[in-house]
């Protein structure tokens, strides 16, 4: 099985997407973050957390292979905050209290969920996070096949189970975070599929071959019997943190949004509603109706709605097109979120899935004007840092820049908003 996955990105679902989700669920760290990498495979969750967050980590595995190659990738890359180890994730040799993040992406079935609880309360540091992610079941009733298939491979839980198994471990549960679809294929089954046509002749590798053939037909079948979760945890022996604006309250944080692309009247008006409940007087709900005729601002995949349980739109994140000395650019608001569903991390999810749909264009370049406390979680900086200025008096840190590839150019100048601004 080793050696199906050989030369592969990723050993299991999940995306460099996610792997920023997370890291943001997981809240401010230290400037150089100790980081623990649990099943590190090939490293792509290690390679984001060094280049990304500056982290120092040590990436562990059984498999030489894989940490032969994510050593390659980083010396490419020019990377020196990554180091290997060949060990298992059972019998780790760290001091206690080693680590300000314990991570493990599509690991921890390799000892089973509650021993990775008990092996991150001993490596964390009093200020640490423990981020993984775990296969569940996503439904009360199953399918027979799914039923029969983790049956055989692992015992699956239910996301409550989980919780509640973190919780008697000694944990908060910071956040939850629901892998979508394209984690398991974009570049995990579809790769793998192929991978398998080519697999050499070995000892065993029938049998991987055989038990991979099985597998991803029945995701394709049965795909919503069982999902894979992210789960941020703490040790409840930690001071409380300081939560400010959107960042959910501890007793909230397990609450999962949703979130969707504007479609239709209905959501249009719902989206009026919510601009109209969030701030003092219809400006911004007449600014986005505005927004929404001129065809040079708007953009078909940048209005983005989280829904509550219900499926009702409960937060709001839009996305237009602006310019930078005639650069395009895009300009982040309004945001809102209704009042009864604020500090619930509705309006942070909305957030995030319009700056993802922003990466998957191509974009580079997202500017804000707004709290200076709340956006740097999403990675915004103050824009003066590029030389971008708004066309007003603003205090520094509040206009705010985020760019995505900073290898790419990055214009200078003032910021043209789209007419419907008045600015």
């Amino acid at each position: 099985m080793f050696a199906l996955h050989n030369g592969l990105p990723r050993q299991g679902p999940g995306s460099e997407t996610t792997t920023r989700r997370l890291l943001a669920l997981a809240g401010p760290l230290p400037e150089h973050p100790r980081v623990l990498d649990l099943g590190c495979g090939t490293g792509p969750a290690a390679l984001l957390l060094a280049a990304e967050a500056g982290a120092q980590v040590a990436a562990v595995d059984l498999h030489q292979p894989f940490l032969d190659e994510l050593a390659a990738v980083a010396a490419a890359r020019r990377i020196t905050s990554i180091t290997t180890a060949r060990l298992s994730m059972a019998d780790l040799p760290f001091p206690d209290r080693s680590f300000d993040l314990v991570w493990a992406e599509g690991s921890v079935y390799n000892i089973g969920f509650d021993t990775a609880l008990a092996s991150g309360r001993r490596l964390l540091a009093p200020s640490g996070a423990l981020v993984v992610t775990e296969c569940e079941w996503g439904t009360d009733t199953p399918s027979i096949a799914a039923r029969t298939y983790w049956g055989r491979h692992y015992p699956l839980r239910t996301r409550a189970a989980n919780i509640a198994a973190a919780e008697a471990a000694g944990y908060t549960v910071e956040g939850v975070y629901e892998l979508p679809d394209n984690d398991w294929f974009d570049d995990y089954y579809t790769l793998l599929t192929e991978r398998v046509e080519t697999a050499p002749a070995r000892p065993g590798m029938a049998e991987a071959v055989t038990a991979t053939r099985e597998e991803i037909p029945l995701r394709r079948r049965h795909g919503t019997d069982y999902r894979y979760t992210g789960y941020v945890l703490r040790p409840v022996t930690q001071s409380p943190r300081t939560h400010t604006h959107e960042e959910p309250y501890p007793a909230m944080t397990t609450r999962i949004w949703r979130t969707r692309l504007e479609a239709g009247p209905d959501d249009r008006a719902a989206i009026r509603r919510i601009n109209l409940s969030a701030f003092p007087g219809p400006l911004e709900a007449d600014l986005v109706d505005a927004l929404r005729e001129d065809r040079q601002a708007w953009l078909p995949w940048s209005s983005w709605i989280a829904e509550d349980p219900n499926g009702a739109p409960a937060g709001f994140a839009l996305l237009t097109r602006c310019h930078v000395d005639g650069v395009p650019a895009l300009a982040l608001g309004p945001c809102s979120v209704l009042p009864e569903q604020q500090r619930t991390g509705a309006g942070s999810a909305a957030i995030r899935a319009a700056l993802d749909a922003a990466r998957a264009a191509d974009e580079n370049l997202v500017l804000v004007l707004g709290h200076a406390p709340y956006y740097p979680r999403f990675g915004f900086t103050p824009a003066s840092g590029y030389g971008i200025r708004p066309p007003f008096d603003v205090p520094d840190e509040n206009m705010m820049a985020l760019v995505f590839d900073p290898a790419r150019p990055v214009p200078r100048g003032t910021i043209r908003y789209a007419a419907a601004f008045g600015v």
